[in-house]
């Protein structure tokens, strides 16, 4: 049986997930019905969020203790959080030129393989057919829920208008995967040496500040009607806030490996609300890759536990 201190981190990174696969929804609505770009999502949902997570964990008496203990990490903090805001930037950017389906498929499935060669060549896992198995059933699942559903990732799936934009598609979703594999890496270190609320309040108030920048390229502008408010309010406070604090909290407490692949929920929760709430129709090869997903998880989870005792 999962231990309490293994089964709990893992529900945390599949609570972000979730709460991630919900966000893609919702930047759907504010992209194709209220016209706004995806820097200017981006912006406002790591404002927001690190407005909230500034109230929760941003007292001014802890202020000093705080900074002693984030002076030696202050770099490998400002580089985590840029790669978090780069790494949706990048995702947008390839969805643009080519579609959902294949820069989702590259965002979300190379860094659990990336993450996990670097752990194996660190030492922190060894190779062995289980984890192998476990790694190749996340990624069909991944692959059969994401590849017949494009337009649940984001923005409606465009062809590519010649060869030039397709390589610059695949390109910004390598990017992500790139700068997703190094945040995951790094987040683990930063959640147990700062804390995970702390953690998360330094890397949104960086990756805010990084997001701020794209305002040299497209004006960036609130909402001006209720509606847009309030989805901007939900991406703040419920997928940046809330979110990236339980990813922190369960960054400090599992591998890479089983962290990158405990997130893969977010296509799977995006996939089922669509069909809820969109009425898309699920084919067979999404539940069958909803199923496997579930179960590789629930493997890599038994895996850890078992390590960890």
């Amino acid at each position: 049986m999962t231990k309490p201190p293994t089964r709990l981190a893992l529900a945390a990174a599949c609570g972000a997930g979730f709460l991630w696969g919900t966000g893609a929804l919702v930047v759907q609505v504010l992209i194709q019905r209220h016209g706004f770009t995806p820097e200017n999502i981006s912006f406002w949902r790591f404002v927001v969020g690190a407005l909230v997570l500034l109230a929760v964990f941003g007292r001014p008496a802890r202020w000093p203790e705080f900074w002693r203990t984030l002076r030696p990490m202050l770099g490998t903090l400002l580089a985590a959080g840029a790669a978090m805001a780069g790494y949706v930037l990048l995702w947008f950017y390839g969805i643009e030129r080519i579609g959902a389906a294949i820069p989702t498929l590259i965002a979300l499935c190379l860094p659990p393989v990336l993450v996990t060669v670097v752990a194996l060549a660190r030492g922190h896992e060894r190779a062995s057919w289980p984890l192998l198995g476990l790694l190749a059933l996340s990624l069909l699942g991944t692959l059969l829920l994401v590849l017949p559903h494009e337009t649940g990732a984001g923005t409606p799936a465009t062809p590519a208008a010649d060869p030039w934009q397709l390589v610059l598609g695949v390109a910004f979703a390598i990017g992500s995967a790139l700068l997703y594999t190094g945040f995951t890496l790094v987040s683990g270190k930063l959640s147990s040496t700062l804390g995970a609320g702390p953690a998360t309040l330094g890397l949104t108030v960086v990756a805010a500040a990084v997001m701020g920048l794209s305002a040299l390229h497209r004006p960036l502008q609130w909402p001006a009607d209720v509606p847009p408010q309030a989805w901007f309010l939900y991406l703040g406070i419920v997928t940046a806030a809330l979110a990236l604090l339980a990813f922190s909290w369960g960054a400090a407490r599992l591998s890479p490996t089983l962290l990158t692949i405990a997130v893969l929920v977010e296509p799977l929760t995006t996939v089922l609300l669509a069909a809820w709430l969109l009425g898309e129709q699920l084919n067979p090869a999404q539940w069958l890759g909803g199923a496997l997903l579930l179960v590789s998880i629930w493997g890599l989870g038994q895996r850890e536990s078992r390590r960890a005792a």
